[in-house]
């Protein structure tokens, strides 16, 4: 092993926490190895209800801490990203014998208001349902409701770019590689990976070791560490329907269930409407988590007490699943189980550290690599000051209020653009989409046509920028074209990434 790098910090797991802290850790000077077994974002974090939002329910649970960090990280994500973060309405409808009075609402929302030092998001209004558009695709007995402000995230590209931003500071991110083995030898931790393409394996040296491998953390720990005993996490499933599209509405819905939980209802993709989440125990394997029969029964019913027109089977177009890794706080209910991040850490003087994150949620993502580096400073010394808070991720170098703006400049330099194409890359790619676009003069100038305003030039800037290996890394993570594809089309684009990438990573898993 002689002459070969030994890094200052191994991060196992390429979701949102893992992707944060290496970000975090080599802009601060720390020199940085990611290892994820997937696709980045493959796992929980692509399968969030997309909210950067405090968390209006956890009040209940006296989670006032959390709360407010949580809403006061809203703004700062949405400067940092205002390509792939904005602003967004919720309409709360109550009415006399819901689930909650309206005072408790009210109290709730006014703490929402006043505790995260929000400087750009409105405040709460009440609004009165029947003469309000909000109210028209609901039951007339929704007369009243309380309209807040949170915010919404495209969460498979937060962790994405997260990863691009490590990446351009310095940082290793490998994909398609698994952490097989962890020992330690003296003050390093020696790391065994295999790339899952071509089974090859090496060994990688490093002063400290991160797990952040999400649902698989307790896995690690027990298996490829060799811990005995080990029950950190509780694993929860979350379900979400995705159906044609309710209302025309830019507002979405936060509905409360007669059985105390909620559900939110959120334009999605312009053309439909997301429903979710659900929240119940998990014990399988988290690679084939799935929507149960019986999710789906239960979203299709709790909005179908809202709307007046109600959610059938036969609406919805796509469903996914995540496991969330909560920490084992003992709570009796799946839904009332911390959302709090935790981190332990072990080791040092001699010992080569390990530091394990354990539960959070996608808005405090920042925050917890911010208190991950705490840790990692108290093992290998302080390198750098934070700096993420107002360290704009790639594309994101514009004004939170200026996204339109950005959209006309890119109409402007690529006259051939239809609005909703320009629209959409700047959402997805920010100032990043010159990168993609190029000197393209027309759409022939873009390559294939591969279907949905999907063309060659954004699939090889995938593969080439952004890990991007299968057609489901494309369709359902990087873009969400797949909402539009039809097997024909996913199959030629399986064809076109074989043939630039070769036949072992093109598919779709």
């Amino acid at each position: 092993m002689d002459g070969t790098p030994v890094y200052d910090i191994f991060v196992i797991g390429g979701g949102i926490n893992g992707c944060g802290i290496a970000r975090d850790a080599v802009g601060r000077g720390y020199s940085v190895f990611l290892a994820e077994m997937n696709d980045l974002a493959s796992g929980t974090s692509s399968g969030s209800t997309k909210l950067i939002h405090g968390g209006l329910r956890y009040l209940e649970f006296y989670e006032f801490r959390l709360v407010r960090e949580a809403l006061m990280e809203r703004e700062v994500l949405w400067r940092n990203a205002p390509h792939i973060i904005w602003p967004m309405r919720f309409v709360l409808p109550f009415f006399a014998g819901g689930p909650r009075p309206a005072w408790m609402l009210r109290l709730g929302l006014f703490l929402y208001d006043h505790i995260g030092g929000r400087k750009l998001l409105p405040a709460t209004k009440t609004l009165d349902m029947r003469s309000d558009p909000a109210g028209k695709p609901l039951k007339p007995l929704f007369s009243k409701a309380f309209e807040y402000s949170d915010g919404w995230v495209n969460d498979a590209r937060l962790v994405v770019l997260n990863a691009r931003d490590a990446a351009d500071r310095g940082a290793i991110i490998r994909t398609r590689t698994k952490v097989v083995a962890a020992r330690r030898e003296g003050n390093l931790w020696v790391v065994t990976v295999e790339d899952l393409r071509d089974r090859k394996t090496e060994t990688v040296r490093a002063k400290l070791l991160v797990n952040a491998a999400g649902p698989w953390v307790d896995h690690v720990l027990a298996k490829t560490i060799g811990k005995n005993d080990v029950h950190n996490v509780r694993l929860v499933q979350g379900s979400h329907i995705v159906v044609r599209k309710k209302f025309d509405d830019p507002r979405a819905y936060f509905f409360q269930n007669k059985d105390g939980r909620i559900i939110f209802a959120i334009p999605y993709e312009e053309e439909f409407t997301l429903i979710g989440t659900t929240d119940r125990d998990y014990s399988d394997d988290p690679h084939h988590v799935t929507i149960s029969e019986g999710e789906i029964d239960y979203l299709c019913a709790a909005a179908s007490e809202y709307f007046a027109d109600p959610v059938t089977r036969a609406d919805i177009v796509w469903t996914y699943s995540a496991v969330r890794p909560l920490f084992d706080d003992g709570a009796s209910k799946a839904q009332e189980a911390t959302r709090d991040y935790v981190l332990k850490a072990e080791g040092g003087e001699g010992v080569a550290p390990l530091v394990n994150a354990f539960g959070g949620k996608i808005t405090t993502y920042r925050r917890l690599a911010e208190s991950m580096l705490e840790k990692i400073e108290g093992f290998l010394g302080k390198r750098g000051e934070p700096w993420t808070a107002k360290g704009t991720l790639p594309g994101g170098d514009f004004p939170a209020t200026g996204y339109d703006a950005e959209v006309a400049k890119l109409k402007t330099s690529y006259p051939f653009l239809e609005t909703r194409m320009a629209r959409r890359l700047v959402r997805l790619y920010g100032t990043r989409a010159r990168s993609l676009l190029g000197l393209a003069k027309s759409t022939a100038d873009l390559g294939q046509d591969f279907g949905a305003d999907l063309y060659e030039a954004e699939v090889r800037y995938l593969v080439e920028n952004e890990w991007a290996r299968t057609a489901e890394d494309i369709l359902w993570r990087r873009t969400k074209r797949g909402l539009h594809f039809d097997r024909e089309q996913t199959a030629q684009l399986e064809a076109f990434l074989r043939r630039i990438s070769g036949p072992h990573i093109a598919a779709a898993e």
